[in-house]
């Protein structure tokens, strides 16, 4: 038996539901080992194969998705059309409401969501696409090693011509914050408490905020070239900007927010979308 192994392959930007804490952006860097026998090239799977057949599968699979626990006992799901609709009812009376694209949710079964489940999916289907050579598959999923603050944020992005434009998928993000020129921890950990377990909406795809069991709710609707979107959650995790949520635009939101206190101060803000990437404000 013989192995091959490709580490960092990718990393899985993407949002799930968790029962306790609602919908997270999570980023999962991805390492992969092969086993199998060799072929007639001496080689058990060309890596060049390997980045390119395996990551378009955890792409397909997962990436910039919404991923729930399809067999909780408090989540309905219902096919229509071409469209699919997964609604959690919380013990506490909340409810989340996902409307999309079939291609924009994918269902595990069990009742929650964790790398352990998220791998073994992805193993199964990965290993339906490699050669019979390949008998074998491991994926690891981690989370960055972060040494500073972080924080868990879903969005979707309405323009975007590619996956960005599901309603609902995220990253786990940390950010950095020089106030004149000196990284300054206690702004850092204030954004990143603000940001803790949040979606990121914008003000004008909201469509209505309604009351459910008398809880506020807020509901974000739009139509993109993928489809048509709609989510509903809690109004509590909700934290509203007037532009669009790319990660340029947060970091300006923050940069801005940041000026707005101090106006004497000079503002750097460096916010990451998931890991090694994002964008860079200054005010």
């Amino acid at each position: 038996m013989n192995q091959l192994f490709v580490d960092n392959l990718t990393v899985i930007d993407f949002s799930y539901l968790d029962t306790k804490r609602g919908i997270l952006g999570e980023s999962w860097i991805v390492d992969v080992e092969l086993q199998g026998e060799l072929d007639d090239q001496g080689m058990l799977f060309d890596f060049g194969d390997v980045k390119k057949k395996v990551k378009s599968v955890i792409d397909y699979e997962v990436d910039h998705k919404l991923v729930i626990p399809s067999t909780h006992p408090q989540i309905t799901i219902t096919d229509r059309d071409n469209a699919i609709q997964a609604v959690f009812n919380a013990d506490n009376g909340e409810q989340i409401i996902h409307n999309a694209p079939r291609e924009a949710l994918t269902q595990i079964s069990d009742i929650e969501i964790n790398i352990g489940n998220v791998s073994a999916y992805l193993c199964s289907k990965i290993l339906q696409q490699l050669p019979a050579n390949v008998t074998g598959i491991n994926i690891v999923l981690r989370e960055e090693v972060i040494e500073g603050e972080f924080y868990h944020y879903s969005h979707g992005l309405k323009k975007h011509q590619g996956n960005c434009q599901r309603i609902a998928h995220g990253h786990r993000s940390t950010i950095n914050i020089f106030k004149n020129g000196k990284r300054d921890s206690n702004l850092e950990k204030q954004w990143a408490s603000t940001f803790k377990d949040i979606y990121i909406g914008t003000e004008e795809d909201i469509s209505e905020q309604l009351d459910i069991n008398g809880i506020p709710h807020t509901t974000f609707t739009y139509t993109s070239i993928q489809g048509a979107f709609e989510l509903s959650l809690p109004t509590r995790q909700v934290y509203l900007i007037n532009t669009d949520s790319t990660v340029e635009w947060i970091a300006t939101h923050i940069a801005e927010q940041l000026k707005q206190e101090s106006p004497s101060s000079m503002f750097k803000v460096k916010a990451f979308e998931g890991v090694g990437k994002g964008a860079i404000a200054q005010r």
